[in-house]
């Protein structure tokens, strides 16, 4: 079968429905190239769940272990509010993940197949077991496929505290000094991949290393599934090649032009000003800047948001996320979101807040027991250099008119009516 050209590889579709098993293959073939580690580690590919990993290193590093059973997680707990991406891909065509999940499996040796769906998300999970149910009356040999639906926590997708969840129903993000490290579920070895890695290893099993480095850059190679939401008519999941200009992503979802800042990889990631529009999107070109594509999210703010209000909203979102299982989490994180509300509201306190701000940086960074406190760290100073302008401006003439807009950013559990009873 000729392999797919241009950009539009995993969203590729002739139905604009969730494909059965006899369409995807119809749309992309049945078989595999011989060799697939080989034409793995040659790929290049990138875990795109947010960390960036080389798939094929975590893959040599499973198949080092000694064990008689090992187990394949797809992580598809997506708990991000910006993010729509492993979703929409899954009611796509769930078959594509299922084909990358069980070559990880094979190479792996895995004789197990975890898929977790948070359970709030429904319709993916009714997707996924008719799914899993069409190929198992199919009779394709294989693992075990079962899916489990974990609470839909942010902090729940991270993928120490997924196994958390496996192992003791509790999703607790793990110490973890090096990465990537091997996890277990139930004492086996697991390899923990995002849904959208899984569905790139489905297509390079089929095309080859050289077919998926068509595209991309050569550090980062590939297409990649991108969330667009803010200052656009309507939240949107496109796929792009890695190193397309950011303008170019904005304005094929008909964003605003001229934002006055950019979300760049979620509410972990950082908030930069219009200046990055020119910039490739990619990891080697957002690094020197301190941040990366992540988990492939995008959102742009307009000048009509007061960007000040919506990074407090944000905040104080990720510190009730929060596994509140040491003190930076439990105490730290309020007091950010605490001090950002008296700044975006210019409230009698706000100068003293601002200089508490830094201090709470220094004190809190580097010490949570896992990375969430740093992620909401680097969101927040960096929005705070990006509106440095709006918050002296905030702090000598009060709050902008942008603070009784309509909330932008997507937190659904921080209206703006809960915004301003904090007040």
């Amino acid at each position: 079968m000729t392999p797919l050209a241009g950009p539009q590889r995993l969203l590729a579709t002739r139905t604009g429905r969730t494909a059965s098993l006899a369409e995807h293959r119809q749309l992309f073939g049945a078989g595999s190239l011989p060799k697939p580690m080989e034409e793995l580690e040659r790929s290049g590919l990138l875990g795109r769940g947010g960390g960036g990993f080389e798939t094929a290193r975590k893959v040599a590093l499973l198949r080092s272990q000694r064990s008689r059973h090992r187990t394949v997680v797809v992580n598809a707990m997506e708990g991000e509010p910006a993010a729509n991406k492993d979703k929409h891909l899954l009611r796509l065509n769930p078959h594509l993940v299922l084909d990358g999940a069980e070559m990880l499996a094979e190479l792996i040796h895995a004789d197990q197949i975890t898929i977790c769906i948070a359970r709030e998300h429904a319709a993916t999970i009714a997707v996924v077991k008719r799914a899993v149910h069409e190929r198992e009356r199919q009779s394709l040999r294989g693992p075990a496929i079962t899916v489990e639906t974990p609470p839909g926590r942010y902090v729940a997708g991270e993928e120490s505290a997924l196994v958390h969840w496996l192992n003791d129903n509790e999703a607790l993000p793990q110490f973890r000094p090096e990465k990537p490290s091997v996890l277990r579920v139930r004492r086996h070895p697991a390899l923990v991949e995002n849904t959208e890695t899984c569905a790139h290893l489905g297509l390079i099993t089929r095309w080859g290393a050289s077919w998926f480095r068509s595209q991309g850059t050569p550090a980062h190679p590939g297409t990649m599934l991108v969330s667009i939401s803010g200052a656009v008519p309507a939240p949107r999941v496109i796929e792009v090649a890695v190193g397309t200009r950011i303008r170019d992503i904005l304005a094929a979802v008909n964003s605003d032009p001229a934002p006055q800042g950019l979300v760049v990889g979620g509410y972990g990631g950082a908030v930069f000003g219009p200046t990055i529009l020119d910039l490739p999107y990619s990891n080697e070109a957002l690094a020197p800047l301190g941040a990366g594509v992540g988990a492939g999210i995008l959102c742009p703010i307009p000048a009509t948001s007061c960007g000040l209000r919506e990074t407090f909203r944000v905040a104080a979102w990720m510190a009730n996320e929060s596994a509140r299982q040491c003190g930076p989490c439990a105490f730290g994180l309020p007091a950010i979101a605490d001090d950002l509300r008296h700044v975006a509201y210019a409230t009698r306190d706000a100068r003293a807040a601002a200089k508490r701000l830094e201090q709470r940086f220094a004190e809190i960074a580097g010490r949570g027991a896992c990375r969430h406190p740093d992620g909401v760290i680097r969101f927040v100073r960096t929005a705070l250099d990006t509106f440095r302008m709006d918050v002296t401006a905030h702090l000598t003439l009060g709050a902008c008119a942008g603070v009784n807009a309509s909330p932008l950013l997507m937190v659904p559990a921080l209206t703006h009516e809960e915004a301003l009873e904090w007040e």
